[in-house]
């Protein structure tokens, strides 16, 4: 009897722990699919000589001193066909951002603007036709400045830890603009991987991203879209850095019937 009684509960455990995997499975919560693709954009023109040698921005005028023999202003990126993303006929061209708007596509070494009278944080980078950044050091200057008269009065270099939003930007025509959509973004002080993030939330849904590189985005519908950058530390916590998160609205429209 004795024996019988051990066999029946060493038979019940051995089931109860057969079973304990697949119940715990049917438990689990599905992972819900996304709905957007983001994916790594595709390796680009390498410009490792481009630089800002200077920029001066003085009565309303800036004045931006190219350097390198690789890179010049309003010319198409060799690569630009491959790209398969909105591309900008004008060709290579500076991004300046004060303060985390959005950007100012200039294609020449000097041109006309406005800074309102205080303290503006101001990036200057240069892109590609297809507007992606050339991420170095060297072609771009960020600084935190104070305006007096559209004139810069005070300038140095950013300490903190930063994010600006580049792309996407404005609005992309027909399937060849939205079928793949770049994002875009500069980071300054900052170096991702372990430590820290950029979380990209694309219409309610997020993705994280761990590497300093463009990215392709799939799926977008047609109309607005809004994408928030928010730089995060480790635990997945906004950084408390200077204008983080940051948002950006924009639209994508199918090509225009024929005749209109």
């Amino acid at each position: 009897m004795r024996t019988l009684t051990i066999l029946f509960f060493s038979a019940l455990f051995f089931s109860a722990c057969q079973n304990t995997p697949k119940q715990a499975e049917e438990q689990m919560p599905e992972t819900p699919e996304m709905k957007y693709k983001v994916t790594a954009f595709a390796p680009s023109a390498s410009f490792p000589d481009a630089k800002i040698e200077s920029m001066d921005f003085s009565q309303g005028k800036f004045k931006f001193k190219i350097g390198g023999e690789s890179y010049k202003l309003g010319i198409q990126t060799p690569d630009a066909d491959a790209k398969m993303c909105a591309n900008s006929a004008q060709g290579q061209h500076i991004h300046l951002i004060v303060d985390n708007e959005p950007y100012a596509a200039k294609y020449d070494a000097e041109f006309d603007y406005e800074i309102p009278d205080g303290s503006h944080y101001l990036l200057a980078f240069l892109s590609r036709s297809y507007h992606e950044s050339i991420k170095t050091t060297d072609a771009s200057k960020a600084v935190k400045v104070a305006i007096a008269g559209n004139s810069i009065t005070e300038s140095s270099p950013i300490q903190e830890p930063m994010l600006f939003y580049s792309r996407p930007k404005g609005t992309y025509t027909g399937k060849a603009e939205t079928e793949k959509v770049m994002l875009d973004f500069y980071l300054v002080n900052v170096t991702l991987g372990e430590d820290f993030k950029v979380k990209a939330d694309i219409n309610g849904e997020e993705h994280l991203l761990d590497k300093w590189q463009p990215y392709y985005i799939e799926g977008l519908p047609m109309g607005e879209n809004t994408i928030t950058l928010t730089l995060v530390d480790k635990d997945g916590n906004p950084v408390q850095s200077p204008l983080n998160p940051v948002s950006r609205t924009f639209t994508l429209q199918e090509d225009p019937a024929p005749g209109n």
